[in-house]
């Protein structure tokens, strides 16, 4: 490679919704560069709310980083945060060394020192980046990168979104030792509530004092507009540390293309997304009319309509948006098995098969286990290079879990007993409550080294629920 031939992209002070189409010289450089600032950050996403967050070049959440696939990305990560802190690049194939997992794969970069991530990314698709230690995500330590594929479908215009929400002092601590008082505020009719018994007490619930998006909240959210006759793309991500989001677009059917950046087997057309903790999915509307519309988050959370922004055509910026019920009764949202389809359950041949049940979390308790165990005491999955890997995950909680796994796409097979037609290429996937089951499968042709396997709910990690998968000589 030649040194010389890079592109140092600048780190705006806002996320910015728009994508423009990249430059000629941002496509044909060969390295991109980056330097990325943690710091504190006062943030007031609505009049009256000071947080003390932290925030990557002085915004939360921190600026949008976009790439070519076949490019080198190098990252020049500078803590001014006063604690340690890492960069996790989340659902990244990469240098073991490269991954951000502090403990693991490197340890925390110290307040006042800097370090240097640089890899190709791969795959292409909407990815992100997390700091990986301690609350430095629950802070404000997040932001969106895209890895530009040459081979997708161009839009007309195109948005990237992040969802994230601002938790109330203390009430992480509170969730980690099994105490909150937080509410589940899930939407009505959602599978969430459903699932809940009339006397449980969560006690792992964080409390959210704002919910944003792209670091505003509505009516200050910035206005994504469009005009009649577009093919518009949203990449959204949950940025969320513990709860699962619904996103719909008032007037709109929307089609899902791809899951954690990775392209479906089959598109799917839904009413409303369902995205779970560090889920990202891409889905596609048409401009069919002129008007205004809220895209929004749904909840029974009294805040809850804070998490929208307005997609309107020209024109119309100041025109009364339509808006949809917070309810879910009679929408269609995404899951699993829809995008899958039902199908037969092939055995994979030759394949070494863990089975992890998902347990504790009793009201009071500060552990959630798997099998039993917290981390770094649970099971571990061994393998070889090219080894084909199988894991079936069990919910014995009243929670559901988003179980990710560092490194690698792996495949979803299995979801409640039913084998998926299109096993669907993830990074990150829910694991239904109360006796759910889910499949995973995966080849271990990763960059050799140690990767971590977790539930990306922050407080269940924290407090235990997370494993490594090794590979050995």
């Amino acid at each position: 490679m030649q040194r010389s031939t890079f592109l140092r992209a600048g780190g705006g002070a806002m996320i910015v919704a728009a994508l423009p189409p990249l430059t000629e010289r941002a496509l044909g450089a060969e390295l991109v560069q980056y330097t990325l600032t943690a710091a504190p950050v006062p943030f007031s996403p609505v009049p009256g709310l000071n947080f003390a967050g932290l925030g990557y070049n002085g915004s939360i959440p921190g600026p949008l980083l976009r790439v070519v696939y076949g490019q080198r990305l190098r990252a020049k990560f500078v803590n001014n945060t006063g604690q340690g802190s890492t960069i996790h690049w989340h659902g990244m194939i990469l240098p073991n060394k490269m991954d951000g997992a502090e403990g693991v794969t490197q340890p925390a970069v110290p307040p006042g020192g800097s370090f240097v991530y640089e890899f190709s990314p791969e795959p292409p698709g909407t990815r992100w980046y997390h700091d990986h230690v301690s609350d430095g995500m629950l802070r404000g330590l997040f932001g969106m990168i895209v890895v530009e594929d040459p081979r997708d479908q161009k839009a007309d215009a195109e948005f990237a979104l992040v969802f994230h929400d601002v938790p109330k002092p203390g009430s992480a601590r509170a969730a980690m030792m099994g105490v909150s008082t937080a509410p589940m505020v899930d939407p009505p009719a959602s599978p969430e509530l459903r699932e809940m018994a009339p006397d449980d007490k969560m006690g792992d619930e964080i409390a959210f004092i704002a919910h944003c998006i792209n670091g505003a909240s509505y009516p200050n959210t910035k206005r994504l507009p469009v005009k009649v006759g577009q093919h518009v793309r949203l990449r959204i991500l949950n940025a969320n540390p513990t709860q699962t989001r619904y996103v719909r677009l008032a007037g709109h059917r929307l089609i899902v293309t791809h899951s954690d950046g990775n392209p479906l087997p089959k598109p799917l057309e839904v009413d409303a997304l369902r995205v779970g903790v560090a889920e990202r999915y891409d889905a596609w509307f048409e401009v069919s009319e002129p008007g205004s519309w809220l895209l929004q988050g749904l909840s029974s959370d009294p805040l809850g309509y804070e998490q929208a922004a307005v997609v309107h055509t020209p024109g119309m910026e100041n025109a009364s948006p339509l808006s949809s019920p917070q309810s879910l009764e009679g929408v269609d949202y995404f899951t699993y098995a829809k995008a899958g389809g039902a199908g037969s359950a092939v055995p994979a041949k030759g394949a070494k098969h863990y089975d992890f049940t998902l347990g504790g979390g009793q009201y009071g308790s500060s552990r959630w286990t798997i099998n039993g165990k917290t981390y770094p005491n649970t099971p571990r999955i061994d393998v070889r290079r090219n080894d084909l890997v199988t894991v079936r995950f069990t919910n014995k909680t009243d929670m559901d879990h988003p179980m990710h796994l560092h490194g690698h796409v792996f495949e979803v097979t299995e979801v409640d007993g039913v084998a998926l037609a299109r096993p669907l290429p993830k990074d990150t996937s829910l694991v239904r409550a109360n006796e759910g089951t889910l499949s995973w499968r995966f080849r271990a042709d990763s960059p050799p080294g140690r990767w971590l396997l977790h539930c990306h709910n922050a407080i269940h990690m924290m407090d235990g629920m997370m494993t490594d998968v090794v590979y050995t000589t």
